[in-house]
């Protein structure tokens, strides 16, 4: 039994485990959005400028005729000048209209907010916890349960997700389900051994 345990005082807090899943995730919506925006605000205004100085050097050469069509060599070798004189990189930038850059900052700013949430969220699952006092176990929503309550532990889930219910009668002696969540909570192995303990005794 974990050392945390002493005359069934145990406090289940959040496991570093789950913590570093939590966070990846966290930190790659955050870069998700981090890069639209970096889009919408950054890399598509600046392609778009330079996406209307292509399209006025492209309109005056076919207009007089130095170029053909877009695909024309002479166009090609006029734009690398350009960029190569205004400090651009050579390669032909592509349209970006207004649309589809509101578009990228919405999108940004929708993924932004959502990971804020997502990373609040994370911090408000840390002050919660599962415990047991004495003879009681007090689930993440504050509910108690007497140990001797629970007359079966429900580890279907346990094997994959690290997941088991404890099945307790309440006062009007109805069957309720209390979740003991190992992988998230990492101490709730205990409760659950103590309270299989007690289960097997009273059934001997």
């Amino acid at each position: 039994m974990p050392s945390n345990v002493c005359g069934m005082e145990v406090v289940a807090r959040i496991s570093k485990e789950w913590r570093r899943r939590m966070l990846f995730m966290f930190f790659m919506i955050f870069g998700i959005a981090g890069w639209f925006l970096y889009d919408g605000f950054i890399l598509w205004p600046d392609e778009a400028q330079r996406y209307a100085e292509y399209s006025e050097i492209k309109d005056s050469m076919i207009e007089s005729g130095d170029a053909k069509d877009e695909e024309s060599s002479s166009l090609k070798l006029a734009w690398q000048r350009h960029a190569r004189e205004s400090g651009y990189r050579s390669n032909v930038p592509k349209e970006r209209t207004d649309a589809a850059i509101r578009e990228q900052r919405v999108i940004g700013w929708v993924m932004m907010g959502g990971a804020l949430l997502f990373g609040a969220w994370i911090a408000w699952n840390h002050t919660r916890q599962v415990q047991a006092k004495g003879e009681t176990v007090i689930g993440v929503s504050g509910q108690r349960v007497a140990l001797d309550s629970i007359v079966a532990m429900d580890r279907k889930k346990w094997k994959n997700k690290g997941i088991a219910y404890a099945i307790y009668e309440d006062a009007g002696g109805k069957q309720r389900r209390l979740c003991l969540d190992e992988h998230k909570f990492k101490g709730c192995e205990a409760i659950i051994l103590e309270a299989e303990k007690r289960i097997k005794a009273r059934s001997s």
